[in-house]
């Protein structure tokens, strides 16, 4: 795309939350307008503009500069300022910590804000609107044949749990062992996975869940699975009885979405997201962080009713339909783009 009128800049090479997010986005987004991501780490066929293109562009037409990153806003703000580009600058938190004085310097700089969340809100120092997060729902989907799904992986009956994400303390997948290791003490029939990428920083971490797993006695019920690629993860979810989510922090989470949209219910730690996903008792329980007998004990509790725990996951359905549908997503941010650039 030659002359968008809204830019979604990546200005980090290795994939990452906020990759994903334009990835999942601008496709849908240029259906309504012109819009056209820059950087690297992009999927090809992405609209797509080159960074060295940027300055060159007309002065005449004002754009939208949707940042993500601290480098995104101040990028924008150097393409305003030094080469008169004219921008409007959005910026979009998911963080959910106390920002430095740099980063409160470069929002205040900014036309407007969103926040991914409320608590995201909560830890502005101005008025953001707030955008939560959606998925694709015909990619996630209940199973049509669950057992069936579960012979093709290779995968066993009984109650099975599932842990999807990085591998790390900060994502709590030690919690999530703990909890199962638990959890096959109380129950004879229970399975779990966990399933994801650990960095070179985390394989020692990884190898010492393994180890205390196999001297549990347990490697045949608490199963670690590599990473799989994006077309392959919905499956994942759709063999599951119950999702956890144990993470000790997190800026969205777009795991327990993801789940619930196959039909699973989630027992996830409150934080991120979490809370204004998991919203009531018929789709989940939400737990403090770092907790691990109250996380082992929700999903006892929930996995001690099959029929509760099968309703449980037809309501997690709907709800993400009727909340968070990626579309509704991308045409409430196309809805702030026309607005902001009606204001210029």
């Amino acid at each position: 795309m030659s002359d968008p009128v809204v830019i979604a800049p990546n200005l980090k090479r290795r994939l990452s939350g906020v990759t994903a997010t334009i990835a999942r986005l601008v496709p849908l987004q240029v259906q309504w307008i012109d819009i056209a991501a820059t950087g690297p780490g992009l999927p090809a066929d992405l609209p797509h503009i080159p960074l060295g293109r940027l300055p060159f562009l007309s002065r005449k037409t004002t754009r939208v500069w949707h940042a993500r990153r601290n480098t995104e806003m101040l990028l924008g703000l150097f393409l305003r300022n030094v080469f008169r580009l004219r921008l409007k600058l959005l910026f979009t938190s998911a963080s959910q910590r106390s920002h430095t004085g740099y980063t409160k310097w470069l929002i205040d700089q900014m036309d407007a804000v969103v926040a991914t969340s409320r608590k995201t809100a909560g830890y502005l120092e101005r008025d953001a609107q707030v955008i939560m997060h959606g998925i694709n729902l015909q990619n996630f989907t209940p199973p049509a044949d669950k057992a069936a799904l579960r012979g093709k992986l290779g995968l066993p009956s009984g109650l099975l749990l599932g842990c999807y994400g990085r591998i790390r303390h900060q994502k709590g997948t030690d919690a999530f062992v703990d909890a199962m290791i638990d959890l096959c003490g109380r129950f004879e029939d229970v399975h779990g996975i966990v399933m994801g990428r650990a960095t070179e920083k985390h394989t020692g971490f990884l190898a010492e869940l393994k180890d205390k797993v196999a001297k549990a006695g347990l490697s045949d019920r608490i199963l670690f699975k590599p990473e799989v690629t994006v077309d392959q993860i919905a499956e994942w979810y759709q063999v599951l009885d119950l999702f956890i989510a144990p993470q000790r922090w997190e800026g969205f989470g777009l795991t327990p979405l993801e789940a619930m949209a196959c039909g699973v219910p989630v027992v996830a730690t409150d934080v991120g997201a979490f809370a204004e996903i998991v919203t009531d008792p018929s789709l989940g329980q939400v737990v403090e962080p770092g907790n691990i007998p109250a996380l082992a004990d929700a999903a006892a509790e929930m996995l001690s009713n099959s029929e509760s725990l099968a309703l449980s996951g037809s309501a997690a359905r709907v709800h993400v339909e009727q909340n968070f549908d990626i579309y509704g997503e991308a045409k409430t941010l196309v809805a702030l783009y026309e607005r902001l650039l009606t204001d210029a």
